[in-house]
This record gives C-alpha cells, structure tokens and sequence, in this order.
C-alpha cells in the first residue's frame, strides 16, 4: 500500500474511535436520576395500569380484583428484578403490554418507591 492509503486508513480508524468516545461520555452524562424514573413511571402507571391497580400510595382501590401497588411492593418476594419479569412475562387476567426496556425500568422504580420501610 502507498503512504497516502495507510494515512486515510489511520485517520478513519482515530476519527472512529474518537466518535465512539464522545457518544460514549455523553450517554454516561445524560442517564436520568433515579426520581426523575420513578417520575416518569408514575406517568406510566396512570397511562396503563390505574384502570385496574390503585397506583398511589393512597390511591383507592379500583372495582377488579388487581392487586394495589403498595401491596404488591410491600411483599417480601418483590424485588426490581421480579417486577421485570413479570412486566415481560404474559398473564391471563392483564393485558398483553408492550414497552421498552426503560419503560419497564421506570415503572419498576415508581412502583418500589411507593415500599414502606
């Protein structure tokens, strides 16, 4: 191979690597608190769930038989990990959602902030 080649080839490669590392830095800069995800997940539930689960703390209990969010937080099996499988899993008596990851991840934040100590 001639200079001139090896030079573009080593310039496409670092002009590569240093695009990688900005996206990288920013994504690392721009990750939501963890408030401001239980924020957005609370959006969440009132969009999808609060039509059978009480979402609140205080929320009333609706008319079905859905379980309340500070009941289901409040069990000693519930973990964030659970509460994602669950959210991907199928139940008969829900409806069949579709969220994506970070969906998922702020409705699991809002729901164990709602964990009494």
């Amino acid at each position: 191979m001639s200079r001139p080649v090896w030079i573009h080839a080593a310039l496409a490669v670092v002009i590569a690597l240093a695009a990688l590392f900005f996206i990288r830095l920013h994504n690392a800069s721009g990750d939501r608190l963890p408030t401001d995800s239980a924020s957005l997940g609370h959006r969440l539930a009132e969009a999808w769930c609060k039509e059978c689960h009480a979402i609140g703390a205080t929320t009333a209990r609706s008319a079905t038989t859905a379980p309340a969010f500070i009941d289901i937080v409040n069990q000693p099996s519930t973990t964030a990990l659970s509460l994602k499988v669950f959210l991907r899993s199928n139940h008969p008596s829900m409806p069949n959602l579709v969220m994506a990851p970070d969906q998922a991840d702020d409705l699991v934040n809002y729901i164990l902030s709602l964990k009494r100590n």
